[in-house]
């Protein structure tokens, strides 16, 4: 949403905090695509930093900051609005992620979302169906990463299944081959632990006819890159290819014996999980051979960026869908939506609200402001916002979905001051200013009347707020002087100060 397509700029950058290799792309846009001019990669292995509690080690912070700090280097001049920067698997998964972000933040220069699974694939999925040829055919598309597996069946660059499954190189190798010993039970209890993990999607994705099956992690490039130099076939990864792998590497013994031609050591502790994880793939789902894609989350991330930017949002798509599923009464949203708009654009300068996000977000709020009513009426505000927080909004950050369901959450009754402290800080006291303007016009909406208001006036200094009508209005709608008075209680307790004539 919005009113006007936002330039294009000249570049734009995306960086992807994987659980095995953080990644950076920097590409100029021409005609409206990126054109990549310069790609940084470094295994930091970050799910190989989760202690026994789930949090990250000291250590892996301080190999992690670092690297970021050399991305950082390169983006010091990017304007923030063309840079996207994603966490992904571990960082979901660690306790201490919040605080971790905090210096990744400030090393990189720029703000870093943590992305659901679900996202995650999706990204994944436009990023290699936008760097292959045959645009059309349906594909099935599958990354292994150092903490999660993602497959993907779609056609075109449309995804229609996904799912994201707890399974990766680097937490395959911590459980089943941890002393680097690499013997035929501990792989039969890793294949068996990933057969487990498959078994509940197979039907569900084997419904799909698809034409080819990609592989598109650094895992899978790696597996391509042996079958090829050992010449057992140039057409892609197979099952007869693995196995020979397989033996090889059962061969070996122990990961620090591994002598596999063509392989980058970095990936030799892994590459025996990845391999599990591949044959359990290919019998779960019957596939016969696989290709490769140079394309994955980062080229995603590119388009996915530019498309915000052209204002083809794909979580625009994602909140009227929403709203479709959950038969919200549109014309009631789109009165609170042109209101609570309208009374943005007079508080914009005052309350600092100039970033475009803030015109989306409370554009989407307002869309979805009645979600909970699909539950029940009592409480719908709080219906509401469990419904927000896990749906599977396309699109959004981890983060970005929980601002839209505490705008939800805050649109009516007790004004929730707290809630606003767990939103990422850059967000805190934009999103409580933003559920300010979305109450005020749900009040003034509250009759459901088809009539349109009058010429109304809002003035924003810090936390006090002036709401002015034409002369007599309030008197011959004295429901809504009753609900301005209550909002005005609501308010005070949150420390704002409301007055209207």
């Amino acid at each position: 949403m919005g009113n006007s397509v936002r330039t294009i700029p000249e570049s734009i950058a995306a960086v992807d905090l994987g659980s095995n290799s953080f990644h950076m792309l920097i590409a100029r846009t021409k005609g409206g695509e990126p054109i990549v001019i310069d790609r940084l990669r470094e295994m930091v292995q970050l799910a190989s930093g989760l202690d026994k509690m789930g949090r990250l080690t000291l250590p892996i912070k301080q190999k992690a900051i670092g690297c970021l700090r050399r991305f950082g280097q390169r983006l010091r001049h990017t304007p923030s609005t063309a840079v996207r920067a994603v966490g992904t698997n571990t960082l979901r998964a660690a306790e201490n992620a919040g605080e971790f972000l905090t210096d990744a933040e400030e090393a990189l220069g720029h703000s870093i979302e943590t992305i659901s699974g679900i996202e995650e694939a999706r990204l994944i999925f436009l990023g290699v169906t936008q760097t292959l040829p045959e645009p059309r055919i349906r594909r099935l598309v599958i990354d292994i990463g150092g903490g999660s597996t993602e497959l993907i069946v779609g056609k075109g660059i449309t995804p229609q299944d996904m799912e994201s499954l707890y399974m990766g190189c680097i937490t395959f190798s911590q459980v089943y081959f941890p002393d680097g010993r690499l013997t035929t039970d501990n792989w039969r209890r890793a294949e068996l632990a990933a057969l487990q993990e498959l078994e509940p999607i197979r039907e569900r994705f084997l419904r799909f006819n698809w034409q080819e099956v990609v592989g598109a992690s650094g895992t899978i490039r790696a597996v391509y890159d042996l079958v090829i130099n050992y010449g057992w076939d140039d057409s892609g990864i197979t099952a007869p290819s693995l196995r020979k792998l397989r033996d090889l590497i059962l061969k070996a013994g122990r990961v620090d014996r591994l002598k596999l031609s063509g392989l980058n050591p970095a990936r030799q502790s892994t590459i025996a999980a990845g391999i599990v994880i591949l044959l359990a793939l290919f019998d779960t789902l019957s596939i016969e051979s696989m290709r490769r894609s140079d394309g994955a989350l980062r080229e995603g991330l590119l388009y996915d960026l530019l498309g915000r930017i052209r204002e083809t949002d794909v979580r625009a798509r994602s909140v009227s869908a929403l709203t479709d599923r959950a038969s919200v009464d549109q014309t009631q949203a789109d009165r609170v939506q042109f209101t609570a708009l309208a009374l943005l654009g007079q508080v914009t300068e005052d309350w600092n609200l100039n970033d475009h996000d803030a015109h989306q977000f409370l554009s989407w709020a307002a869309q979805l402001h009645e979600i909970g009513l699909d539950i029940a009426h009592s409480h719908h505000h709080r219906h509401g916002e469990y419904i927000v927080t896990h749906a599977d909004l396309l699109g959004f950050s981890l983060p970005e979905q929980q601002l839209l369901a505490t705008l939800v959450r805050s649109h009516r009754r007790k004004f929730p001051s707290s809630t606003f402290s767990d939103i990422p800080f850059r967000w805190a006291k934009v999103a409580e200013r933003l559920a300010i303007l979305l109450r005020l016009a749900v009040v003034l909406h509250r009759s459901r009347s088809p009539l349109a208001l009058p010429p109304l006036r809002l003035e924003a200094l810090k936390k006090h707020l002036k709401l002015r009508f034409p002369s007599g209005w309030l008197d011959e709608h004295p429901l809504t002087r009753a609900d301005l008075t209550t909002e005005t209680t609501y308010l005070k307790a949150a420390g704002y100060h409301l007055s209207f004539k």
